[in-house]
C-alpha cells in the first residue's frame, strides 16, 4: 500500500508540473511546414527502426500536443536516451516544439471511441489492474489526466514494449527514460508481463495514426 500511494503522490507532482506547451501556443500549420525531419521515420506506415531494438516507431497523429512536446523536451535533455531523437530534438526551439506537436495532434483519425477499453478476456486483465495504466492514461487509454500524459490505445505494440522496457532501463548509457512514475511501475512486471500488456493495450481501438504523404508512398 506504501509503495502504490508513494507512485500515486510522484503522479499527482509530475501532473502539477507545468509543461512547456502551455507555456508557447503552438500552430498547426506552422508544425506542418517543419515536420521534413519527422516524417522521414514517423511519415511512413509500418516503418520500422533497429534501435534498440527492431520495432515500429511510434503513431504521432492524434496524439496530445502537450506530451509530444514534454517527450522533445525529454529527449533534448538526456531523461530520454536515444541519440537520433536526441539529434534532433537539439535543433528544435520552444516554438518549433509547439508547433510540430500541435500539428500532430490535430491530425488523429477523429474516430469517437467507446467510454472504456474492453474487456481483455486473459492474462492482461490482472496486470492492467495491478500496474493502473487509467489513472494517468484516462478512460479508454486514450483521456490522459493532464496533457503531458500520452495517449496509448491503439500505439503499435512493439513500439509501447521497448518503451515500457526502456522505463526498467538505468544502467546503460544510450537507452532508457528517467521517469520516477514510469520507472516505478514498469519495475513491478517481467519482460514478459509488460508484453502482454502492450499487447493489449496496442489493440485497443485509437484516435493514433500514421499519415503517410504522397511523395513517400
Amino acid at each position: 500500500m506504501n509503495k502504490l500511494l508513494s507512485l500515486f503522490t510522484l503522479a499527482i507532482a509530475a501532473c502539477s508540473l507545468p509543461a512547456l506547451a502551455q507555456d508557447v501556443q503552438g500552430d498547426a500549420l506552422a508544425g506542418s511546414r517543419k515536420n521534413a525531419l519527422c516524417i522521414g521515420c514517423h511519415g511512413i506506415k509500418g516503418f520500422h527502426t533497429a534501435f534498440p531494438e527492431t520495432h515500429r516507431v511510434p503513431k504521432l497523429s492524434g496524439q496530445s500536443a502537450g506530451y509530444l512536446t514534454a517527450a522533445l523536451q525529454a529527449y533534448r535533455s538526456g531523461e530520454r536516451k536515444h541519440p537520433s531523437m536526441r539529434a534532433i530534438a537539439s535543433t528544435l526551439s520552444a516554438q518549433d516544439m509547439a508547433d510540430l506537436a500541435a500539428y500532430y495532434e490535430s491530425t488523429g483519425t477523429g474516430a469517437s471511441l467507446p467510454v472504456t477499453a474492453a474487456a481483455s478476456s486473459g492474462p492482461a486483465d490482472a496486470l492492467v489492474a495491478r500496474a493502473g495504466c487509467t489513472s494517468c492514461h484516462g478512460a479508454n487509454f486514450s483521456k490522459p489526466i493532464a496533457p503531458n500524459y500520452p495517449k496509448i490505445a491503439g500505439q503499435h505494440a512493439d513500439y509501447v514494449y521497448v518503451a515500457l522496457k526502456a522505463y526498467k532501463t538505468t544502467d546503460k548509457p544510450l537507452i532508457g527514460r528517467a521517469n520516477p512514475v514510469m520507472g516505478g511501475i514498469a519495475a513491478q512486471f517481467s519482460n514478459a508481463e509488460l508484453k502482454v500488456l502492450a499487447d493489449y493495450v496496442g489493440s485497443l481501438p485509437s484516435e493514433l495514426q500514421t499519415i503517410q504523404r504522397d511523395r513517400v508512398k
